[in-house]
């Protein structure tokens, strides 16, 4: 078992703290590594040291800040079995959604670094003549990161790719749960060349750790992604200094299947999107709003293979569902699945297993209830392995009730109907919609993010990655060698 400390200016230090807590598997308890418990000193020492190295970064060559990003995927690509596995096991998330989460940080890092040969302006004409207009991307400063446990290489490589590209230093605050993982991208950017001070990573608690970042004025920016309660406080704390913050948060999204739906396609992607990392992402399917002429034989289906599932040690290949991420994790599931059994009907799971290997970890079974919409348990973001299945008579139903929630992040439609498929496109009140397919599978080249209570209307990932990391400038350049004066008459 590995000791850790903090990374601050290119350095692993203890936290002045002397304090430190540990990170343990959710597969069976084991303990993983040790970590300083921060406090808002080491968090300001981080600040110093992205500051004092921020001018340098700033004046890099964007392609050679690439170069660096790509280094850092090359990295990764040589490595991706084990960092999987540590995936896997620090998270819980099955051994191919393990690689594919670091996949998916390669293809980040390997998309994000071209924008250091783009870092796109705008050119316009003026409205006076021998004048020339334009507008650049210039990078923020210090930027505060917070990410959460769930994709806990993906999100930060989201969030870190794309500051770093920007031209911006950062503070970064893993989630307690996974900070082996984050430690890990670390180490990896120090071995591809990153300056010291440019990256600095400081665990603990948000009370602390999290606080200081979000109100220390010299932090420029924060990015955050986690849940709902917590985005108000961030957002509320950096308003005060009309900080920029990025939230991404929760979600509560849609499957719907019409009568015309391929139904053995649809019942691929509920499982996969219900039941994929036992549940615990923003975009898992939560909802399944199923047409009342294909709802029999949609919920006989869905039950028969629900309850086939293998659950078990997510680094067996053969496992489809792991263990969630912990004991609070487990606990706030199932108070979720028996407030359910108080409003609606429970016809798979809801049952924490128990015996043998589980009773070292924290297993649930893969839960269904058939509700009515409106119901706390379809109208409340759970984060776990738990679905709800609502009957509707119409598409106009089905959409209603899809859009009659706080969240909006994704959404789906099983049809072969085009017509339908493009009004979807236009009805459903989310940020993403997928069209026969289920509500997760973020290709990181496109926009993420939702509407409503997802977010604060921004997007990370895609075109707009560097929106949040960069501050637009505009440029007039007169050649005209005498005064001209925009809409004053001469």
């Amino acid at each position: 078992m590995k000791a850790y400390g903090l990374y601050i200016n290119g350095e692993w230090v203890p936290s002045e703290s002397g304090q430190t807590f540990e990170t343990r598997s959710p597969i069976n308890g084991e303990v993983l590594a040790t970590f300083p418990k921060g406090t808002p000193g080491d968090v300001r020492r981080a600040i110093d040291a992205a500051e004092a190295a921020f001018p340098t970064w700033k004046r890099t060559p964007p392609p050679a800040r690439g170069e660096i990003l790509l280094r850092a995927a090359h990295i990764m690509r040589e490595r991706k079995q084990a960092l999987g596995e540590l995936v896997t096991t620090e998270m819980g998330k099955v051994i191919a959604e393990g690689k594919g989460d670091v996949q998916e940080a390669i293809d980040f890092l390997e998309y994000i670094a071209g924008e250091g040969r783009r870092l796109l302006g705008e050119t316009t004409p003026s409205e006076l003549p021998n004048k020339f207009c334009m507008t650049v991307r210039q990078p923020i400063g210090v930027v505060g990161c917070i990410t959460p446990w769930n994709f806990p290489m993906a999100i930060p490589i989201w969030k870190i790719g794309a500051a770093l590209i920007s031209g911006n230093t950062i503070v970064f605050k893993p989630a307690s749960l996974t900070p082996l993982c984050v430690a890990a991208l670390v180490e990896i950017f120090e071995e591809a060349g990153l300056p010291p001070g440019v990256l600095n990573f400081v665990t603990g608690g948000g009370g602390s750790v999290g606080v200081e970042i979000v109100e220390n004025p010299r932090v420029k920016a924060i990015s955050f992604t986690g849940g709902v309660p917590a985005g108000i406080d961030i957002y509320t704390r950096a308003a005060r200094s009309l900080k920029p913050v990025e939230l991404e948060l929760g979600g509560k999204n849609p499957q719907i299947v019409m009568d015309d739906a391929n139904l053995d396609l649809a019942l691929e992607g509920i499982l996969f999107g219900a039941f994929g990392t036992a549940g615990q992402r923003c975009t898992a399917t939560s909802r399944l709003i199923v047409h009342e002429a294909v709802y029999d034989e949609m919920l006989s289906r869905l039950l028969a293979r629900t309850k086939a599932l293998k659950i078990g040690n997510p680094l067996d290949p053969n496992i489809d569902v792991g263990p969630v991420a912990d004991t609070a994790q487990e606990q706030s599931i199932l108070g979720y699945i028996e407030i359910g059994k108080g409003e609606a009907r429970l016809v798979c799971g809801g049952d924490k297993l128990t015996g043998g290997e589980y009773d070292r970890g924290s297993y649930i079974q893969p839960t269904i209830f058939e509700t009515a919409h409106g119901t706390r348990i379809s109208r409340e973001e759970i984060f776990g392995p738990v679905l709800s299945v609502i009957k509707v008579g119409s598409y106009e139903e089905a959409v209603a009730v899809a859009n009659d929630i706080e969240y909006g992040l994704s959404s789906s439609i099983y049809t072969r109907d085009v017509n339908l498929a493009f009004r979807a496109i236009d009805d459903l009140e989310t940020g993403i919609t997928y069209i026969n397919a289920p509500t997760i599978g973020a290709e990181v080249h496109l926009p993420f993010g939702g509407t409503k209570h997802t977010g604060n209307g921004g997007r990370e990932a895609g075109t707009s990655a560097i929106d949040e990391f960069t501050e637009i400038k505009t440029v007039f350049v007169d050649y005209s060698n005498r005064l001209q004066k925009a809409q004053i008459e001469d």
